[in-house]
């Protein structure tokens, strides 16, 4: 394929790339709806608000850990967030927000949660772990007479054709990550106290063929089918576990086993009208600040100016549609991520642009001072947005919800960044230049021709 039918493959793609991120990025709203063959294309998509943005409560928890040997306090922190975070997502509440700080705290945060008092109840009871055995056909049958005609859904229905025993989280000593001596998969292994290895050994016993049920806050996380009695007070549970589902299996079981109880000692609400007036207000700013941005690219860069304000406009379509499809729950802090993204990618234009205008006064021609130009500019740009992602994972990894925010986009925004500079704007510069209107170098800003 020849150099300008390549290029001109490029400008195609990028087209098409700004239109379709344009589409996704419209307001879902306002969305546009197109029908074709009896296809109706609707965009949907929603730009997830945060709490500082969308408004709702900020709840800290404490963990009484004083029960818990120092060995397991990670792991139970580890449970009991997982299975609060289970607690948020049952109640609907959009893009929660559960980590643990400082060892014993727990943070949580309800973007959009209306009914505040309901959500602290909820998430302040103690997890509930329970066995439960499989019922016989007959009271399965009298369970779907009495619910006939409700609308429930099959999965729902199936997690009433259970009966609670007697065994319970109290009596778990522990579960632990076990794997087999022969296939080397991992597996949950439990352990129960005295009165639990009895109570298990009744349940096995009489159930032998038949599933029993592991419930948390009543929501069933393992439905293992019992093979033999076990009389020794210790099961394996084995089903093609991965590593990490069997470790999120056995935290779930030592949260419901182990006493954590967890105390709100903070809430704070945020007031949807607040966040409202903070959106309106970041984006009058953005706008002001990358209009005057476009007026000096234009004044000062000329043509390379305008082609890098395309390259932006490129830029800014195709990151806002990638925190849609993601999707990723914007901040205050996730938008200033962004803006500054904004300035790395202006920055990358501007070393391009000044090493292109040096080889055009060394007397170059147009084409090569533009090769020229990204490649000596690429170092520097490479070199910078590198310390730049090292810095974002250091603050995602270690940071708060508030800093993590802030580090994902910008880290997002700085590797679209760079396929900006050295892609868009490289295809847009190889386009116009080929048209000989354009291939003076007073377009470039540069007076004179040595």
């Amino acid at each position: 394929m020849s150099s300008k039918r390549k290029t001109l493959l490029n400008f195609l793609v990028i087209i098409v790339l700004m239109a379709v991120s344009a589409y996704i990025v419209y307001p879902s709203n306002q969305g546009i709806t197109i029908q074709k063959y009896g296809i109706n294309y609707y965009n949907d998509l929603k730009f997830h608000l945060g709490l500082d943005l969308q408004g709702g409560t900020h709840l800290v928890y404490q963990s009484n850990l004083d029960q818990i040997a120092d060995a397991d306090k990670e792991s139970a922190m580890e449970g009991v967030r997982d299975v609060i975070e289970m607690r948020v997502n049952a109640y609907g509440v959009s893009e929660p927000i559960v980590q643990t700080s400082k060892g014993d705290r727990l943070i949580v945060e309800l973007a959009g949660v209306k009914d505040v008092n309901e959500a602290i109840a909820m998430i302040g009871e103690t997890p509930l772990l329970e066995f439960k055995e499989e019922m016989t056909e007959e009271e399965k049958s009298a369970i779907r007479a009495q619910f006939e005609g409700s609308n429930i859904p099959e999965q729902y229905m199936s997690m009433l054709f259970y009966n609670t025993t007697e065994l319970n989280g109290s009596n778990l000593e522990r579960a632990n990550i076990y794997y087999d001596a022969n296939t080397y998969e991992p597996e949950v292994q439990l352990v129960f106290d005295d009165e639990g290895k009895q109570f298990f050994s009744d349940i096995t016993s009489r159930n032998v063929g038949r599933k029993v049920a592991i419930f948390l806050d009543n929501v069933p996380i393992s439905i293992p089918t019992v093979n033999e009695p076990i009389t020794d007070g210790k099961a394996i549970i084995s089903g093609d576990f991965t590593i990490e589902e069997a470790k999120l299996l056995a935290q779930r079981l030592n949260a419901g086993a182990l006493p954590v109880p967890i105390e709100l000692i903070s809430q704070q609400t945020v007031d949807a009208s607040l966040g409202q007036d903070s959106v309106e207000k970041s984006l009058t700013a953005g706008i002001i600040g990358f209009a005057l941005l476009c007026l000096f690219m234009i004044v000062y860069y000329r043509l390379l100016g305008v082609l890098a304000v395309i390259a932006l406009i490129a830029y800014a379509l195709i990151s806002l549609s990638v925190f849609k499809l993601i999707p990723i729950t914007l901040t205050l802090s996730g938008i200033a991520g962004f803006i500054l993204s904004i300035g790395m990618a202006v920055d990358a234009n501007v070393l391009i642009f000044e090493r292109i205008r040096e080889e055009l006064k060394k007397g170059k021609t147009i084409s090569i001072a533009i090769e020229e130009g990204f490649a000596r500019a690429w170092s520097s740009i490479f070199d910078s947005n590198l310390s730049t992602l090292i810095t974002c994972f250091i603050l995602a990894y270690f940071g708060t919800s508030i800093i993590e925010g802030f580090a994902i986009t910008l880290g997002l925004g700085v590797v679209l960044s760079m396929f900006s500079a050295i892609f868009i704007t490289k295809t847009f510069l190889k386009v116009v230049t080929s048209i000989k209107r354009f291939q003076k170098p007073w377009f470039f800003g540069v007076k004179n021709n040595k």
